[in-house]
């Protein structure tokens, strides 16, 4: 039996090399007869070819895959999405069809939960700060932290029980760190077996040091942490946000920096970018990154690795670990 058909379908070209180096395209070629037209964001023509096309490997920018556009794979059998969430992507269509989709979210939770880790813990030590005030005073003594400082018995809230969320209470394991999550969909049971305690949002926001928000862009989820919610929080309290900026009211949240009530790490905002001259950009207390706690540069290659693996699961056994159904649309990211 010869191998399916195989295609690209992504942002641009040059992505299909930082995702999948070339032993994994090598191993690629061995389990699919890849073809060489690859449908990128300048150039979405679909070519006849796409008639043979059995499995199709998606990443960033990928097209929106609805019952138009399927008809341009009449063969398809799976969508492997070589990036996170496939919300964007998707559609009904795809599993009336019995199409089947996987995901590499959960290779790219795993930048995400070191980024969070690590400014976890430069949080706690008051580095960020330290940094800031040491460069525009370029006096140690004046830029040192004082005060309470440092991870030690500190508590960390974990908002949302997700992929990134599981992996950010597994990093903090080893530290002598306590943790509490705020997850609704989870038990008690389930947050013990993940090593924490499971309390309210407002129980949360009371009893923690740093709040790490990991929780989906839902309509339920929408200002999750309003201004009600962050005045709850103590002062000196640090947020951090790599999940989505619409989870926060932006403006609640430059008024507390303002003050200098709250601290901040923030890779995602809302709106994103952030126009020039935002107050966040002069906020005191907050760190902004420009969106980097996911997958890039070297960590993009987790993803095609995983993408790669699945795929021979696929075409080999026909089975998925990483499949993502219709249902899973209402609470995943």
């Amino acid at each position: 039996m010869s191998a399916p058909g195989g295609m690209f379908a992504l942002e641009e070209t040059s992505l299909v090399a930082e995702l999948f180096d070339e032993p994994a395209i090598a191993r690629l070629r061995g389990l699919v007869r890849l073809d060489d037209h690859v449908i990128t964001r300048a150039n979405p023509h679909v070519p006849e070819s796409a008639e043979d096309t059995e499995i199709l490997i998606t990443g960033w920018g990928a097209p929106r895959f609805d019952a138009g556009m399927l008809a341009n794979w009449p063969n398809l059998r799976a969508v492997f999405h070589a990036a996170g969430s496939v919300k964007r992507i998707v559609s009904p269509a795809l599993w009336e069809r019995g199409i089947r989709v996987s995901s590499s979210a959960s290779a790219n939770a795993v930048p995400v939960a070191e980024y969070t880790l690590g400014m976890i813990l430069l949080s706690a030590k008051h580095a960020l700060d330290s940094a800031n005030a040491y460069r525009d005073t370029q006096d140690m003594s004046l830029s040192r932290p004082r005060g309470d400082i440092g991870a030690y018995g500190i508590t960390v809230g974990v908002i949302g029980g997700s992929r990134i969320g599981r992996r950010v209470l597994e990093l903090l394991r080893p530290f002598d760190i306590s943790t509490v999550l705020y997850d609704p969909s989870l038990s008690a049971t389930d947050a013990a077996a993940l090593g924490t305690t499971l309390v309210s949002l407002h129980d949360l926001l009371r009893a923690s040091d740093i709040v790490s928000l990991h929780a989906p862009s839902l309509p339920e989820t929408y200002r999750l942490l309003g201004a009600s919610e962050l005045a709850i929080m103590r002062d000196g309290t640090t947020l951090i946000n790599t999940a989505r900026g619409d989870l926060i009211d932006t403006d609640a949240l430059v008024a507390e920096l303002m003050a200098g009530r709250l601290k901040a790490v923030l890779d995602v905002t809302d709106p994103e970018p952030l126009p020039v001259g935002h107050p966040l950009f002069s906020a005191p207390g907050v760190t902004l990154t420009p969106h980097i706690a996911g997958s890039i540069g070297n960590e993009l290659r987790r993803m095609g690795r995983q993408t790669v693996d699945e795929v021979e699961r696929f075409v080999t056994r026909g089975s998925l670990d990483f499949e993502v159904h219709h249902r899973d649309l209402a609470t995943i990211a």
